[in-house]
């Protein structure tokens, strides 16, 4: 009996450390294109924005754009209950895009509810169609910051660093090599068709499925494990008994 319980014990102990390792880290924003967004081209992304608290709704967002990686258009699309303020800084160098000289660009993008805003549980998804994407980087940090109805502000403004877990990430925009060798992948945003409406983006917040479908394959596979040692142990220890 005793080695029973002292099985039933390591069995019970494997299954808590196992579920404490496959627990999701904590939901963060983050950018995500449509497709690919290819250095020299024009994207249609969208920032992620999940609802980290149970007692306060999300009711502002406010990304801010890379000065040192400027970029000539920035175009959000309009999303229900939310009202955006787009701000634009001069340039130290202009740019030139499609023979025009580009003395400003957008720095900030600020989206405010006007209604509930991001409720718990749930996460909402903002586009933009910015372009032309820089040629001399294979990322762009976009540091962000959160605030909540209950005035509590989170700042999503850490640079991640390889193989460091950063506690509050900024959101990073990959960038894939161009399309062709010219530096114009993606259609210009006159050219882009307009995205879809976006009223169903407002959904249960659920993570990533694919992900959590693999982690939690591996958790059964590692339980299995387990109680097979187990179940091993305590045949062992019953021969031995006997």
């Amino acid at each position: 009996m005793r080695t029973s319980a002292r099985l039933c014990t390591l069995v019970a102990a494997t299954a808590i450390g196992l579920m404490a390792v496959a627990a999701p880290a904590s939901a963060h924003v983050s950018v995500q294109p449509e497709g690919t967004a290819a250095r020299g081209g024009y994207a249609t992304v969208n920032v992620k924005v999940p609802n980290e608290r149970d007692n306060a709704s999300t009711v502002k967002v406010e990304m801010s754009l890379p000065t040192e990686h400027p970029l000539s258009s920035v175009m959000p699309q309009p999303v229900p209950g939310w009202e955006i303020e787009v701000t634009k800084a001069p340039l130290d160098k202009p740019l030139e895009v499609h023979g025009r000289k580009i003395t400003e660009a957008v720095s900030k993008v600020s989206w405010t509810a006007t209604g509930k805003g991001i409720e718990p549980g749930y996460f909402q998804k903002f586009p933009l169609s910015v372009g032309r994407l820089p040629e001399n980087t294979d990322q762009l940090v976009l540091k962000s910051v959160q605030t909540y109805s209950n005035k509590e502000v989170v700042r999503w403004i850490d640079v991640p660093e390889e193989g460091q877990e950063a506690e509050h990430p900024a959101p990073v925009l990959a960038l894939s090599a161009a399309d062709d060798g010219h530096g114009t992948a993606g259609p210009s945003p006159e050219a882009a068709p307009a995205p879809a409406a976006q009223d169903s983006d407002v959904k249960k917040a659920e993570g990533n499925g694919t992900d959590t479908t693999a982690r939690w394959l591996g958790i059964t596979g590692l339980l299995l494990g387990a109680l097979g040692i187990a179940a091993a142990l305590f045949t062992g220890r019953r021969r031995t008994d006997t």
